[in-house]
């Protein structure tokens, strides 16, 4: 997130995640009027600087790393969780591992 530094970038960023989460009608959401109204309203001037402006840009971009984050897990959750239930041997092979072989295809509970 370091490469956001000026609050332009990190309102676009916000807003690009609200429209990934919301869709097209996202304009017409409570989260995109709060937002732009917090942007609008600590906007900085030639005459004013103070330190509730620096305060609002780090909590915007923290908030932007939250919903990039929850975006990212969502993606993952439904990528691995959405085939059910998996076989051991299924589950040795996500992580690159496979089961010892049985010789005579017998358990180990014999």
């Amino acid at each position: 997130m370091a490469s956001l530094s000026s609050p332009l970038r990190v309102c676009r960023g916000i807003l690009k995640e609200l429209r990934a989460i919301q869709g097209a009608s996202y304009k017409q959401s409570l989260a995109y009027n709060y937002v732009m109204d917090q942007f609008r309203k600590n906007k900085v001037t030639g005459e004013r600087y103070c330190r509730a402006q620096q305060e609002a840009h780090h909590a915007s971009l923290t908030y932007l790393c939250l919903l990039a984050s929850t975006r990212n897990h969502l993606a993952l959750h439904t990528l691995y969780h959405s085939k059910g239930e998996r076989s051991t041997e299924q589950a040795a092979g996500l992580v690159g591992l496979r089961l010892p072989s049985q010789p005579g295809g017998k358990g180990w509970e014999e």
